[in-house]
């Protein structure tokens, strides 16, 4: 009696595996038709002999799930996340290449939409993507600074910050040797994917002068977006300790001197601001971007003065710095808000009235001082929308009409 039962559970071993194999076999020749909806069933009736299967077939189970979640490129963000799940619970037990050819086709499916969505400013779903990426492949910690960097552009300060944390933990640096060689033909260095397509293009005599070099190293951006986000948290010691350790790793990098003379400043500690931001002019005296942060700064602070000095600088040192214009025009315009402040506060006495006529000519006279700066701005960037329409503005309220109907045409053009 022990014999035949024995022999029936056999019997019903033998029929449970090839039930397996059957139903998975059916699901894979499903998908490779991109037959979805079939596959689909084929896996729902493996997923009833999942807790039977051997480590091979779950993991051929989990890899058919994750193409059929992807879907061929056409998978929605959740099915995305699905996707990317059931891959993880693949071992090496499946064959490396049919592993391996999704495996590339989910990860640069991935980065191509992480940074679709990153060129239309949707830096949440960039995240979501590059996380993901950075999930499939570990090894690639270029994912993980990715998902952190779109984090901070989405807002997600405490989702970038662990991410940052992370980076900071694996030693990431993010340097990348780079490679070059002279087209022959136009004598103009060209850069090369790789250092094999770079030596064939040499070999092939079509370039010559190879040359290599490594990019910067993204560590002090790392720790000075930590710095940011731990000071927009209210954590501003730790905000320092970060910036003291970037400026030790990058001692060179004078916007990290001035990363941190804002957190000082917004810590209310003005002197140690000052004593940075004249540091960092007398390291580059002639660099005209430094110029305008400190302009950007001292503005920030209400130092109207010495923010047009910077922002002055700035222009002596490139004639064409088109924002430097813009802000000055900005600061002087500025002025205008104390000014009708006082106007709408006035009383109808003659003295009140004289006052009037004095501030309103103030008020045209901030007009007519700003107009050269905003000009120049134009002359340096002629698509530059901003300077038109507030040029056109400006010559209507000083009744210019032919020059605000000008400019009111040219932003109209630049717009379209």
């Amino acid at each position: 009696m022990k014999n035949y039962l024995i022999f029936g559970l056999l019997l019903t071993f033998a029929w449970s595996i090839n039930a397996q194999k059957k139903e998975l076999r059916t699901a894979g020749k499903e998908l490779d038709r991109g037959n979805f909806e079939k596959a689909s069933t084929g896996l729902s009736a493996a997923a009833s002999f999942l807790d039977a299967m051997d480590e091979k077939q779950k993991s051929q189970y989990y890899l058919y799930q994750s193409i059929l979640f992807f879907k061929n490129g056409s998978a929605t963000s959740a099915e995305i996340d699905q996707s990317v799940e059931a891959f993880g619970n693949v071992t090496s037990a499946v064959p490396t290449q049919e592993k391996g050819m999704h495996l590339q086709k989910l990860i640069n499916h991935l980065l191509t939409k992480g940074s679709d969505f990153a060129s239309t400013n949707d830096y949440s779903s960039a995240t979501d993507y590059f996380s993901n990426a950075y999930k499939l492949s570990q090894k690639d910690t270029i994912y993980l600074y990715y998902a952190a960097s779109s984090a901070v552009n989405a807002q997600q300060y405490d989702k970038s910050l662990a991410m940052y944390e992370q980076l900071k933990s694996l030693g990431f640096t993010g340097i990348e040797k780079q490679f070059f060689a002279v087209n022959k033909e136009t004598n103009e260095v060209e850069p090369f994917d790789s250092k094999v397509l770079r030596d064939v293009s040499v070999k092939t005599k079509t370039h010559i002068n190879p040359t290599e070099k490594n990019t910067k190293s993204k560590y002090p951006e790392i720790i000075k977006n930590m710095a940011l986000i731990y000071n927009q948290r209210g954590e501003t010691e730790k905000a320092l300790e970060a910036m003291r350790e970037a400026r030790a790793e990058n001692p060179d990098d004078l916007n990290l001197v001035l990363t941190e003379a804002n957190v000082h400043y917004s810590m209310g500690n003005t002197q140690k601001f000052k004593e940075l931001l004249e540091y960092a002019t007398e390291r580059d005296p002639n660099n005209a971007e430094l110029q305008y942060n400190l302009g950007v700064l001292a503005a920030e602070a209400n130092d109207v003065a010495n923010a047009k000095k910077y922002y002055q600088r700035a222009i002596e040192i490139n004639p064409k710095y088109t924002n430097a214009y813009i802000n000055i025009a900005a600061l002087i315009l500025g002025q205008e808000e104390s000014i009708i402040d006082e106007m709408n506060n006035l009383g109808t006495s003659a003295a009140d009235d004289r006052r009037y006529d004095e501030l309103r000519e103030e008020r045209n006279q901030l007009y007519l001082d700003a107009i050269p700066y905003l000009e120049q701005a134009l002359v340096a960037d002629p698509t530059n929308v901003q300077a038109a329409k507030t040029l056109s503005n400006i010559f209507s309220a000083t009744g210019n009409d032919a020059k605000a109907k000008e400019y009111k045409d040219l932003a109209n053009s630049l717009e379209q």
